[in-house]
């Protein structure tokens, strides 16, 4: 069963890039859905669509429609605060706040109203597991965040969003920056996460892509050359582009 469906969506950005090029697409519940392809394909872009962070940016026009659970979210009386919760994102770049551990973990849930301190520390726990962070850190969980590795960064701003019990998450490179180890840890916890969340990720490398992906489609250019099952569409690409760049010849 597909969570959403993309119809014909289109992109331009204001200085005339166009980033997404008619652009029709199912993703499937509860699993991990890859979009990879050369810089500049408009992955990112799709990303940012569904969960309209594209608003805060310099698009000129913006055309079909993206369906979460039948609802058109870019519909503009679409409630973006609403939508943002149940789409959570990690960027490739950890962020974290300038609060402790715990402190990144319930911001989200107490500018809400969340102010009972059960339902918070279940919400750090719950969420620190599910990201493969609890055990390196629940004994210094008053600790500034910043005082973390960049793995560790990386996978506290994952629970962050997870914290948050979305429906869907969006995963941008979010293993670029990391060494193989914590690479390896994200990448787990993917394996986990997918039983419970649907999971939109694009990856760092064609290897991941191929390591992680449920379902995957190649974008070039701002166009979606080819979409299938995982597996089968690293071992036997239908369209040549495809093939061409899985095994290195370009990008």
């Amino acid at each position: 069963m597909d969570k959403i469906i993309i119809e014909s969506l289109s992109l331009q950005y204001s200085d005339g890039t166009e980033s997404l090029r008619d652009i029709s697409l199912g993703i499937r519940e509860k699993a991990v859905t890859v979009l990879f392809g050369p810089a500049g394909g408009g992955k990112s872009s799709l990303l940012r669509c569904l969960n309209r962070l594209n608003d805060l940016t310099e698009v000129q026009t913006v055309s079909g429609r993206i369906l979460l659970d039948g609802e058109n979210i870019l519909d503009p009386k679409t409630d973006t605060i609403t939508l943002r919760r149940k789409v959570g994102m990690v960027f490739a770049r950890p962020v974290v706040l300038p609060f402790s551990i715990r402190g990144n973990l319930v911001y989200g849930l107490e500018v809400m109203g969340e102010k009972r301190r059960s339902r918070l520390d279940e919400a750090v726990e719950r969420s620190l597991r599910q990201a493969a962070l609890w055990d390196e850190v629940k004994d210094r969980l008053d600790d500034p965040a910043v005082a973390l590795s960049g793995g560790q960064q990386q996978r506290l701003c994952l629970a962050r969003s997870l914290a948050l019990e979305p429906e869907v998450i969006l995963l941008d490179e979010p293993t670029s920056g990391l060494d193989p180890i914590s690479t390896g840890k994200v990448e787990a916890s993917l394996l986990e996460l997918k039983k419970q969340y649907t999971i939109i990720l694009v990856p760092h490398s064609v290897q991941q892509a191929a390591r992680t992906a449920d379902f995957a489609a190649f974008f070039l250019q701002g166009e979606l050359i080819e979409y299938g099952d995982g597996k089968e569409l690293f071992t036997n690409p239908q369209d040549q582009r495809t093939e061409e760049y899985i095994t290195g010849r370009f990008g």
